[in-house]
């Protein structure tokens, strides 16, 4: 708590309507939603430089401190923002490029209201805006044996530039040849707690006294890529990846009966007759809680390979001669530094004053934020930029943004 800054103070008493950029101070920006005014600007956080985020309460007269979850944006030459709704604000960094040109801060949609209550406090999150949009992820459990691992690496064998894996999180040492950010991200025990903690990770378990688990941001930087996220991970880990903000398709995959899985396991010749009947049982309770457990949205039965592998193919429309991913890598639009932003509809228009820019619309560049979607703690995806002469031909015959 804390009396507001100098070149807030008067303001503050006056009271604004819902969305007016107050003033910029270099940079810090101000934004009114309701009774709360945001103030963003630059802050040193855990030693990294971010842009930070205080929040100044007018009903009680008194400042709060977030917690602030997502990832946090880096300072730039400057900000701009703007109110998309009640429940975001959209940042426009000055002097980036459109890759890291647009974040969205929330305030109040369904993940931070959601940790706000297992919080206990109050809570901001951001969110990094993406144009274009990404496959939903795959999520494909079963028990160990059934051959779940052979169908994904088919997978990956027949359509190399299409799928591609997390990198999941570990707090135990690299062994061997494991290298950081290939095989595993290593990570301190405190570090991952408090990502967990702090909304990051989509799943994780405790395995022999180490953490495992699979961030938001990782599966995220397989969608940056182009590709589709494959996650193989157990029932459990299913359940808190659909319990997540992120939209997956939920695949199981079940042996055609127990007699079956059991001669596949003793088959492989690795494992002591105590492991073999340890799995069997995870097996049994985990083939249960597949199907009666509501997560899923499609079975699989491993009998015949080659049939599965057809089957799951035609789930993830890969039954066709031509198959193309929608675009999710951003579109190369540079954003100089800009004079001003302004809102009309779904449309957010920056104004660009460059010597080398000489037609008048080309000044213009705009962001169309009717289709975004996703949020923190990973991307939000779907903001298409153009540049104005595209705008124009967006207009209807009165002359107004569709």
């Amino acid at each position: 708590m804390g009396e507001a800054p100098a070149f807030l103070a008067d303001e503050l008493q006056k009271g604004f309507p819902n969305g007016l950029d107050l003033k910029s101070n270099g940079c810090e920006t101000s934004i009114v939603i309701g009774q709360k005014t945001y103030v963003i600007g630059e802050t040193s956080d855990e030693s990294t430089l971010s842009i930070g985020v205080q929040i100044f309460d007018q009903c009680s007269g008194e400042w709060v401190y977030p917690t602030v979850l997502g990832t946090k944006p880096k300072p730039s030459k400057g900000h701009s923002a703007v109110v998309l709704n009640e429940e975001r604000i959209l940042i426009i960094k000055k002097g980036s490029n459109s890759d890291d040109c647009a974040w969205f801060l929330e305030v109040d949609t369904q993940y931070v209201r959601q940790q706000r209550k297992i919080l206990g406090t109050e809570v901001v999150a951001w969110s990094k805006g993406v144009s274009g949009n990404a496959e939903k992820p795959v999520v494909i459990s079963g028990p160990s044996g059934v051959g779940k691992g052979t169908l994904i690496s088919m997978l990956m064998k027949e359509f190399p530039t299409m799928f591609g894996f997390s990198v999941s999180h570990t707090t135990r040492a690299p062994r061997g040849m494991e290298n950081d950010g290939v095989h595993y991200h290593f990570t301190e025990r405190s570090v991952m707690e408090k990502e967990i903690k702090d909304g990051k990770f989509l799943e994780f378990a405790s395995v022999h006294g180490n953490l495992y688990g699979t961030s938001v941001e990782a599966v995220e930087v397989v969608a940056d890529e182009g590709k589709r996220c494959i996650l193989d991970i157990d029932v459990q880990g299913a359940r808190s990846v659909r319990a997540s903000s992120i939209e997956a398709v939920f695949i199981f995959v079940s042996p055609p009966s127990m007699a079956e899985l059991e001669k596949r396991l003793r088959a492989r010749g690795t494992e002591t007759e105590e492991q073999i009947l340890k799995r069997l049982r995870n097996s049994k309770a985990e083939i249960e809680q597949g199907r009666s457990s509501g997560i899923f949205d499609h079975f699989l039965f491993n009998d015949n390979l080659e049939e599965c592998y057809a089957s799951l193919k035609k789930l993830l429309g890969l039954d066709e001669t031509v198959y193309t991913f929608p675009e999710s890598t951003p579109k190369t639009v540079d954003l100089p530094t800009f004079r001003s932003i302004s809102k009309i509809g779904n449309k957010v228009i920056i104004n660009c004053r460059t010597p080398d820019l000489e037609k008048v619309s080309k000044n213009l560049i705009a962001l169309d934020v009717s289709s975004i979607k996703g949020g923190a703690p990973g991307r939000t995806r779907g903001l298409d930029i153009y540049t104005m002469d595209s705008l124009l031909d967006g207009l209807d015959a009165n002359n107004q943004l569709s």
